[in-house]
């Protein structure tokens, strides 16, 4: 079972993003997609849960092709995949508690009682125990996240979906959420997909990495292969050399 984007392309107006974008998401693995602003990388992220469609070419996950499926479906095919948002999307005026266990509230047959253990659980999986009465406004910036992601495990996803994880974080809150990734793997058996332009990121919780460039993927492999690629637009990117890009296609 995997998530697989075939040859899509994506437009916004007169502009052009996804450019005939072909990908696969390995089972159990996670995937960091980078690239440069611009290239496209939330934009595949949002079709891989259905939240935006191809104007060409195909998404599939567990061998469903999304377009085939009715609004139902395509409820369905979310609820095995858990969204971590950029600014982690926390209602102001709920609880820590009451943001974590909204998913698990549109499930049928769970009680408060059983939904209560379950943000516990998860609160706990993300280093946030006892947080539970907190208002977002009482967390920082990296607890804010951790909750984000507490939430998007909550209903036992099969794919964890990230975008930006670290963006604004310091860098030793980014090792804490980059040990919490792994750790979701790890404890969860999750397939997971990282957007990032961190490569420090990338190379700590990645087992390949995928890079696009105007809308297509450029490169994909191993941490190891990425930083031993001799493309000049990889290179370009991964060593933060704009002389490298200029005039690449």
């Amino acid at each position: 079972m995997s998530i697989v984007l075939k040859d899509v392309y994506k437009s916004f107006g007169p502009n052009p993003v996804l450019r005939g974008l072909s990908l696969e998401v390995r089972d159990g693995e996670t995937l960091a997609v980078v690239g440069q602003s611009g290239s496209g990388k939330s934009v595949a992220l949002k079709h891989m849960v259905g939240l935006l469609k191809p104007d060409r070419g195909e998404v599939w996950v567990d061998g469903v092709n999304l377009a085939h499926l009715d609004q139902e479906g395509l409820y369905e095919v979310r609820r095995k995949v858990g969204y971590v948002f950029q600014f982690a999307a926390l209602f102001d005026s709920l609880t820590v508690e009451e943001n974590v266990g909204l998913g698990l509230r549109r499930l049928r047959g769970m009680t408060e009682e059983a939904i209560r253990k379950r943000v516990a659980e998860c609160l706990r999986l993300v280093d946030l125990d006892g947080y539970q009465d907190r208002l977002p406004s009482q967390l920082s910036g990296g607890q804010r996240k951790r909750a984000g992601l507490a939430r998007a495990i909550a209903t036992n996803p099969r794919y964890l979906l990230y975008d930006e994880p670290t963006t604004g974080l310091d860098p030793v809150t980014t090792t804490v959420i980059d040990r919490l990734i792994v750790r979701m793997r790890e404890e969860l058996g999750v397939t997971s997909v990282l957007i990032t332009h961190d490569m420090g990121s990338a190379y700590r919780v990645a087992d390949r990495i995928g890079m696009l460039f105007e809308g297509s993927l450029r490169f994909i492999g191993t941490p190891e292969e990425i930083r031993a690629c001799p493309d000049p637009v990889v290179r370009g990117f991964i060593e933060g050399k704009p002389e490298l890009l200029e005039g690449a296609g």
